[in-house]
Formats: structure tokens, C-alpha cells, sequence
């Protein structure tokens, strides 16, 4: 198991840290592999009955490393369609790994979940946050779409229309907006023990009925799933090293307006 993300496994509990606590947890290819093990791991492991997944003090996960895109856009030309992990592709699975996990996975967040990091939040059946942390989906930023899970997972929760907002403009929003449009199960002052309370009395119960439970709710909400996976997929495909997605990242990086091509 990478330093990149930790494991620590007490009373049927598994408690995932992501640990890359310098880049706030940012995604590169490294980190995105270490979190796809973690998830494989605790979803394996004999005795869990429930996993609490969390990013640290100053960030759940802030997203896509920057000095990864060129990587990604290498990825993107060889295609992006391959079903490397079941029906994901690698970056889908970096959250899909917590909603195929067989129990009950409880977010616990502080600070920024934005871009894949607010994807990977999704994954997880409960989010439990803190009063300062920030949401976004933040991938219109950089002219590209949520392709790790999210299309999929945020119609579970959200509203078509909030989905829209929220996707077309990239804005960044806090715990409260988030509890009031579904997405934060709670928001409280100390997430982490939150989540292992509630891990804790998930543990108490039967871990067959649980786990019946989890896939019967899961199987209410999967329709299609593959579909969207897919044209999550083609559609990041088409736009990610396109010029004006190129653009959107200069733009970014040199904190200016961007000037896109119609």
C-alpha cells in the first residue's frame, strides 16, 4: 500500500486516509492508483463492516494535480473507452471504488473537495462535513467535463437543474448549500467522529443485512450505469486537448480571462 493513502482497520471498522497532505491530496496518476487500492482493499478485507474515508484538515481532495493534465491528455489519445476496472475506465473507478465497495462507506471532510475529489466524495454512501469546507465541480474550469464517476453519481442526489448550475459554471460553494441541496449528509463540527459513530453503530448491526441492504439501494439507483460511465468517457474524450480546453488551462494557470474559439 502507497504512503499516498492509509489504512487502519479497528473494531470492523476501516478508517482510509488520504494522506498526500502537501498537494492537499491532489490527483496524479500515482495518487489515483493508491486510492483504487485502498478501495479494493478495505472492500476485500475479511471483518469490515464499515470504512470512513477521509482527506485530513485542509483538504478531503482539491482535485486534479495540475502537473498531471499532459499525462491525462496522453491517456485521452489512446482512449479514454476502455473498461480497464469492471465497467470504469481507471479515473472512474477512483470513485466508483467506493460505491461498488460491498459496505457502507461514510465521507468525512474538511476543507476543499473540488473537481475529482467532490467525484470520490460522491462515491461514498454518506458525507459528513465540516462548517468550512468547499464543494465545487470544478472541471468546466479547465474546459473539460466530470468524468470520474460523476455524471452517474450526482443524479443519485442532486436535482437536474442544481446539476446544471453547479457543472456549467464551476462556482464553489459551501457545507450549508451542500447539506440544503442533498449532497452533505450533515454538517458538524468534527467530521471524522461523526463518521466513526456512525461507522460504529453500522458495525453493531448485522453485516449480512447491511450488505443486502447496501446492494438493494444501489441496484434502485444503477440504471443505465454503464451507459453514462461510457459517455463520460466519449465526451472527455473529444474535448480534453482540444485548443480550447488547452486554453482553459493556460488561462487557469496564468490567472487570466480566457479567449476561447467559437
Amino acid at each position: 500500500m502507497s504512503q499516498r493513502v492509509t489504512i487502519d482497520i479497528q473494531d470492523h471498522i476501516a478508517v482510509v486516509t488520504m494522506a498526500r497532505h502537501d498537494k492537499m491530496n491532489a490527483l496524479d496518476r500515482e495518487q489515483i492508483e493508491a486510492i483504487i487500492e485502498a478501495g479494493r482493499e478495505v472492500s476485500q478485507a475479511k471483518g469490515v463492516r464499515a470504512v470512513v474515508l477521509t482527506g485530513g484538515e485542509r483538504a478531503f481532495c482539491a482535485g486534479l494535480d495540475m502537473a498531471a493534465m499532459a499525462s491525462i491528455a496522453q491517456d485521452a489519445q489512446a482512449g479514454f473507452q476502455d473498461r480497464t476496472h469492471g465497467r470504469s475506465n481507471i479515473y472512474q473507478a477512483t470513485s466508483m471504488v467506493w460505491a461498488e465497495c460491498p459496505v457502507p462507506v461514510i465521507a468525512a471532510i474538511r476543507g476543499y473537495t473540488f473537481g475529482g475529489g467532490f467525484q470520490i466524495a460522491l462515491g461514498a454512501d454518506m458525507r459528513i462535513a465540516s462548517p468550512d469546507a468547499s464543494f465545487s465541480i470544478m472541471e468546466m474550469k479547465w474546459g473539460i467535463i466530470p468524468d470520474m464517476g460523476g455524471m452517474h453519481l450526482a443524479r443519485r442526489l442532486l436535482r437536474g437543474d442544481v446539476l446544471r448550475r453547479l457543472t456549467y459554471t464551476a462556482e464553489v460553494f459551501g457545507a450549508e448549500a451542500a447539506l440544503g441541496w442533498g449532497v452533505v449528509t450533515e454538517v458538524v463540527d468534527d467530521p471524522l467522529a461523526r463518521a466513526m459513530d456512525l461507522a460504529g453503530i453500522i458495525a453493531g448491526r448485522s453485516p449480512d443485512a447491511i450488505r443486502a441492504a447496501k446492494a438493494l439501494i444501489d441496484e434502485t439507483e444503477r440504471a443505465s450505469a454503464e451507459d453514462v460511465l461510457k459517455a463520460e468517457s466519449r465526451v472527455q474524450q473529444d474535448l480534453i486537448g482540444g485548443a480550447n480546453q488547452m486554453e482553459a488551462v493556460l488561462a487557469g494557470m496564468q490567472k487570466r480571462a480566457p479567449a476561447f474559439k467559437d
